[in-house]
């Protein structure tokens, strides 16, 4: 097959062209049909979405126009986390109707709970099934999902969307990582869904084990998310799997991985506009911004029956990418989550995310992707180290060469990000791996 996008595949593949293609003008007809049944779902049968709707005096029949979502009151982690475990479901927990339940971890409080009808499940796997597609994946595939299992949506979420594409399906779930190459290798996966962490664990335990995995193995395609990736490391994960990483968003809130998803063109990830309306808002104005800024993102769900959600605040920074995509497809695009408004760091003064550190650090050909941000106090301030590994080539015996490559990486972060941090050069697989989320922040602070 002719490759049209540098990737290695075919000509670009889709699970539901009538949605991904659909013109601006049907596709925005469609949304506020299924907005106006989400917000009268929402009214009837959600005790706290009516008291919000009557306090800010707006009815279901106010809603007449795109427009009049703005109207709408915010739903926030915490409403979702004091309607524990079921006051925020449009369905009775008891109901036939509800077939699986999902949550958040709770590990700052009550989890957040979310439930699911069969429509439900099935629209979330048409969205991972796009997805699938959009890597280059179909029904031939053989989908090996690493994400876990369990009530994290990004096992059964890949699993879901292995489903409906119809591709053969190994749940490996995470760990276990050498048997995960092993199966990898001997049941012909050609696309691998997990984090991107995780994706890069795998790639180098195979290599340990002696492989070539983009000579030896079938694989083709990664589908990465619930983390952040830095360009760098996705160049290194693609390079040593001989893949095409695209990177999926989605959090259990609003339903799971497959909220949106990169083409093989890694320009922006494609909104699955006929199931969610996206906002991009001033984080302390709470008014939109225009396409091209960063702000927070906001979700409203259009097609969730349990568990449905208007205006989910969900402290993601992105922002809407102008232009269309060479794939074709007319669904709008966010960018790359740049961070979260709760998970910013104050250094001295100065906002920074921790995906900015792994963008500086990507640059360093004596590093690899894996760091991690140790904070503690040293007096009445914050205390800030960053932890960096080197490669194996990296002569960690000179310690001229460390002091000079921790003064290079210093140099670089001051100049890009205008903070100073105590940067301390490691050993190779000296930092902690993961199994499934990378451990990036660890807060030793005394509180």
């Amino acid at each position: 097959m002719t490759d049209t996008a540098g990737t290695g595949r075919g000509p670009e593949k889709y699970f539901q062209p009538e949605i991904e293609k659909m013109d601006r003008e049907s596709l925005e007809a469609l949304q506020l049909e299924r907005l106006k049944q989400t917000v009268a779902r929402c009214y009837e049968n959600i005790d706290f979405y009516k008291a919000a709707f009557d306090e800010a005096g707006i009815t279901p029949g106010d809603i007449n126009t795109l427009d009049d979502l703005q109207k709408l009151p915010f739903t926030t982690k915490q409403d979702m986390r004091d309607a524990y475990p079921f006051d925020l479901f449009a369905i009775p927990a008891t109901d036939a109707r509800v077939q699986r339940f999902h949550a958040s971890s709770g590990t700052t409080g009550n989890a957040t709970v979310v439930g699911y009808t069969q429509n439900d499940i099935d629209n979330w796997g048409d969205t991972f099934a796009r997805a699938i597609a959009q890597v280059g994946g179909d029904e031939q595939s053989v989908l090996q999902v690493s994400y876990g299992y369990g009530l994290f949506t990004g096992g059964l979420g890949a699993h879901e969307g292995g489903i409906r594409m119809g591709s053969a399906i190994m749940p490996m779930s995470s760990g276990n990582t050498k048997r995960q190459v092993q199966m990898m290798r001997d049941m012909g996966a050609d696309i691998l869904a997990c984090t991107p962490s995780y994706a890069l664990l795998i790639a180098d335990t195979a290599i340990d084990l002696g492989f070539d995995p983009a000579k030896d193995f079938k694989i083709s395609g990664a589908i990465c998310g619930a983390e952040p990736c830095s360009e760098g490391m996705r160049k290194e994960i693609e390079e040593k799997l001989g893949v095409t990483m695209v990177d999926i968003y989605g959090l259990s809130e609003v339903m799971g991985p497959g909220v949106s998803c990169e083409c093989r063109y890694q320009n922006g990830l494609h909104v699955a506009e006929d199931h969610f309306i996206i906002e991009i808002l001033d984080p302390q104005t709470l008014e939109p911004v225009p396409d091209g800024e960063y702000g927070e993102v906001v979700f409203t769900t259009l097609t969730k029956e349990c568990s449905p959600l208007i205006r989910y605040r969900t402290r993601d920074i992105s922002r809407i990418l102008l232009g269309e995509c060479e794939c074709g497809r007319t669904l709008r695009r966010m960018d790359r989550i740049q961070g979260r408004t709760d998970d910013m760091l104050i250094i001295r003064g100065v906002n920074v995310f921790p995906s900015q550190f792994q963008e500086v650090l990507a640059s360093f050909d004596e590093l690899t992707s894996y760091y991690q941000i140790v904070l503690s106090n040293k007096g009445p301030l914050d205390h800030v180290v960053l932890k960096v590994e080197t490669v194996p080539s990296f002569d960690f015996d000179e310690i001229r060469k460390i002091e000079a490559l921790q003064k290079r990486i210093d140099a670089e972060i001051k100049s890009n990000l205008q903070v100073s941090v105590e940067v301390k050069v490691v050993e190779p697989k000296s930092i902690e791996r993961s199994e499934g989320k990378a451990r990036r922040v660890i807060d030793e602070r005394v509180k």
